[in-house]
């Protein structure tokens, strides 16, 4: 038996990364997923490898008419949606606020925050009626700290987390669970994606961020896919059922603080050249 059995998913952003390991493990443990993403003939091969209990739906989560139809299309053909996990994304290249192209900005918007208003918008009432259900979204260690993404990326997951928390006190009087999770340095073509790469490069060529990011918090290694997509298997099982309005850090403890040792030969070069100076230079 698996924790999501007989459960009936909706993951956006499928056709990669997070989202299509998310996907493989969803179905590992017994729901019925339904993928979507805009590269359609990439999403119709990823259902086809994960068998009969996966299928994709073609959809641009900027657009509301292709939400709606998702979402009352997976309600209509399966008579109920448990799970809604809005990871679609992508990134962008970090510009000074003065520099910024307000058009770039608000799509980063219309991606990262108004995607995931319209996916509770249509999933609300479908949830309300069966008195149950989980919403999960992916936010970002950015929503927490400055300075590591672009303006835009940060304003949008920072949005996400409240939004997450606000949407909670409400459906939660309905039995539906809404949380977030927040990855930190996670090996994902997203990276590449953001600098221009072609998407399906992008998605192959992570090398050099396995090895980048294993320095980039106290855990010794890279955060992969995985890390991210276990977490949604659980916020998305009853095993987490009394969590409501949540974010989980997936960051393998960036956001906790510098890594100690790094922190200790900070220290012994500032006594040092302190020492050193005290004894005239």
């Amino acid at each position: 038996m698996g924790v999501l059995d007989g459960k009936i998913a909706i993951i956006t952003g499928a056709t990669s990364g997070i989202g299509e390991r998310a996907a493989e493990l969803f179905i590992e443990e017994g729901a019925t997923v339904v993928l979507s993403g805009r590269r359609g003939d990439l999403g119709a091969a990823i259902a086809a490898r994960l068998g009969q209990n996966a299928s994709f739906v073609q959809a641009d989560v900027a657009s509301e008419g292709d939400v709606k139809g998702l979402i009352e299309g997976t309600a209509s053909r399966f008579g109920r949606v448990d799970v809604l996990f809005n990871n679609a994304g992508h990134g962008l290249p970090p510009f000074r606020i003065a520099d910024t192209d307000i058009d770039t900005f608000d799509r980063m918007l219309h991606v990262h925050v108004r995607a995931v208003v319209l996916g509770m918008k249509y999933v609300a009432p479908i949830m309300q009626a069966q008195k149950s259900g989980s919403i999960i979204t992916t936010a970002s260690v950015a929503g927490y700290r400055a300075g590591g993404s672009s303006h835009a990326y940060c304003t949008a997951k920072a949005a996400v987390l409240h939004l997450t928390r606000s949407v909670a006190a409400e459906l939660g009087e309905d039995n539906i669970r809404v949380n977030s999770i927040s990855p930190g340095a996670i090996v994902t073509g997203i990276f590449g994606k953001g600098i221009g790469l072609d998407p399906g490069v992008a998605d192959r060529e992570t090398e050099a961020l396995a090895a980048r990011f294993a320095k980039a918090q106290p855990i010794p290694r890279a955060g992969m896919p995985d890390d991210i997509a276990r977490a949604a298997v659980f916020l998305a099982s009853d095993a987490a059922g009394f969590i409501n309005g949540h974010d989980i850090v997936v960051d393998g403890g960036a956001i906790a603080g510098t890594r100690f040792s790094q922190g200790i030969a900070g220290r012994k070069e500032m006594t040092a050249a302190i020492e050193q100076a005290a004894k005239g230079g």
